[in-house]
């Protein structure tokens, strides 16, 4: 695989870190005043969420400069205004990529796709207050036809599967990349079993981890269970705690359909954000996975539901005063007087989590802990802590204790301590396949197919 203006992306996004200015990202928390990167808005929110897709331009998921032209024309703290600009520049995108002189070539395929399927899914970042917004379906569609077209030019076609679950109602979706070995062999590889958690797509796991992890020499599958973007829309469903009956489908299609090229001794599972905690609840009942990488580790997921909320409405929660919380909660979202990260977090709450009520959503955010099943990890585990992610503060520190001798806390500071090192995408990968190496130190050697990729 050959991914074009890495250097650049990764120059322009270095000296976006280094113009050290005011505020922060939304999960920027510190005794100082100074941010460790250049807002891109006065909203704290939109300013850490323009750094998800100018992340994904390592991997030929976005173009710099015109992301930086969406956070100069959108108005802070307009949701609106975010969707219109993101799906202007999506449209804008698509043309190019549907333009015949731009197909002579794979690679202008593929990158264009990539970042147009990426300006679909920022435009339905905000817009999942009215679940009937016919939007939340338009442009699912119009990503997930975007970044079929591109997986299918890489040079190893990434492939599509859905998986039935076997103990409840729903259909795991899933994308399978190959790393392959550029003979005819069967080569047996490492393999990564890549969750999201609370709000990204599997789609941008791709660009975040698959990638990296196939240049590595790495076999990956993306996942989406109950409450995340395909199972939620298509199915109707949201999350469910007991996430074993999502993870365990996987590894079994894994086993059946894939058990010529994967390494069962090196099967990895990967959560990010919330993911982290349910890639943990699958390790746990889940014997054949071997390791666990938790990218800013959660302990207790209804810590993390609960810090957006206006701190005067949270004895009325804890009361169990249902009603009331409910109705001055979504008279505070109904007429914009919560901040930002409140109103999107309540927004993406209700809407994955299948319920319209905040005490519901609270009362099953208390379901996803840890410490109700942390005993039965019997596996290594890397423990990411961002230093400025206020979303999980404290969290990634417990689970390192509870974990003790298999667990490994790794500190990301500065440009990369944002949640889930946002836009430091570089040292968070190193970071945790360096780890890996010594989990199974035998990776590196087998990995003689990087040549292959990177031409």
């Amino acid at each position: 695989m050959k991914l074009t203006s890495v250097s650049t992306a990764a120059q322009l996004l270095a000296a976006v870190a280094r113009l050290q200015l005011t505020s922060g990202a939304s999960n920027y928390s510190s005794a100082s005043s100074k941010a460790p990167t250049l807002p891109l808005s006065s909203d704290s929110t939109f300013n850490f969420d323009f750094l998800i897709p100018l992340g994904l331009a390592l991997t030929g998921g976005s173009d710099i400069s015109p992301v930086l032209g969406v956070a100069n024309d959108v108005e802070p703290g307009n949701m609106t205004s975010y969707y219109k600009e993101f799906y202007k520049l999506a449209n804008y995108t698509k043309e190019q990529a549907e333009d015949p002189e731009n197909a002579y070539d794979p690679i202008n395929v593929r990158d264009t796709w990539f970042s147009t399927a990426n300006y679909f899914r920022r435009a339905d970042f905000f817009i999942h207050q009215n679940w009937s917004n016919p939007d939340i379906m338009t442009l699912w569609a119009e990503q997930t036809s975007a970044f079929n077209q591109a997986i299918a030019a890489l040079p190893i076609p990434g492939k599509r599967v859905r998986i039935p679950a076997r103990k409840q109602n729903f259909t795991v979706e899933a994308i399978w990349y190959g790393a392959g070995t550029g003979n005819n062999k069967m080569t047996k590889l490492p393999t990564l079993v890549v969750g999201n958690g609370f709000d990204a797509a599997q789609e941008d796991s791709y660009h975040n981890f698959c990638a990296p992890a196939v240049l590595r020499g790495w076999n990956c599958i993306t996942y989406e269970g109950p409450g995340q973007n395909t199972v939620r829309r298509y199915q109707d469903v949201g999350f469910i705690p007991q996430w074993e009956d999502v993870g365990t489908p996987v590894v079994d299609w894994l086993y059946e359909n894939k058990a010529d090229v994967i390494d069962q001794d090196r099967l990895t599972i990967l959560g990010n954000s919330f993911g982290s905690l349910l890639a943990l609840r699958v390790a746990a009942f889940e014997p054949r996975i071997k390791a666990v990488v938790a990218i800013d580790g959660i302990w207790d997921f209804y810590k993390s539901a609960i810090a957006p909320v206006p701190a005067d409405l949270v004895p009325l929660f804890e009361a169990g005063k249902k009603q009331e919380f409910d109705s001055k909660l979504l008279e505070l979202r109904a007429t914009n007087q919560l901040s930002t990260m409140a109103t999107w977090g309540l927004d993406q709450g209700l809407w994955s989590f299948y319920t319209h009520s905040p005490f519901e959503f609270l009362t099953k955010a208390k379901e996803y802990e840890v410490s109700d099943f942390v005993k039965k990890i019997k596996v290594p585990v890397f423990i990411g802590n961002g230093e400025l992610d206020s979303f999980v503060t404290g969290q990634p520190a417990t689970l390192k204790q509870a974990m003790g001798i298999l667990g490994t806390l790794h500190d990301f500071n500065g440009t990369a301590g944002y949640h889930c090192q946002t836009g430091a995408t570089q040292e968070m990968v190193r970071s945790f396949f360096a780890w890996l190496n010594k989990t199974f130190p035998d990776v590196t050697n087998r990995t003689e197919m990087n040549a292959i990729h990177a031409r």
